[in-house]
């Protein structure tokens, strides 16, 4: 499944499920992190782009590291590694 979900798609789905066990609503986690929540909000339903500086902002403000973010099985593609 993960393998034909778009890369936006796939990080915006993985902010969510950080965010939501934070506890935290898009408008109470984009302020904590100084964020438009407009912005916030189309980063997390895939609807925009997200640049390195802000995607680390996000995680940083999730509580994980870039590799903890990035090792979800939202990710997976199902592809061998090194290809």
């Amino acid at each position: 499944m993960a393998g034909n979900i778009d890369i936006r798609t796939k990080v915006g789905l993985r902010i969510k499920e950080l965010r939501l066990e934070s506890g935290m609503s898009q408008e109470d986690f984009a302020n904590h992190i100084d964020m438009a929540r407009s912005y916030f909000a189309e980063v997390e339903t895939g609807k925009r782009n997200v640049s390195i500086a802000n995607l680390e902002k996000i995680v940083d403000g999730l509580g994980v590291t870039m590799e903890e973010f990035f090792a979800s099985q939202v990710f997976s593609s199902g592809k061998p590694k090194g290809r």
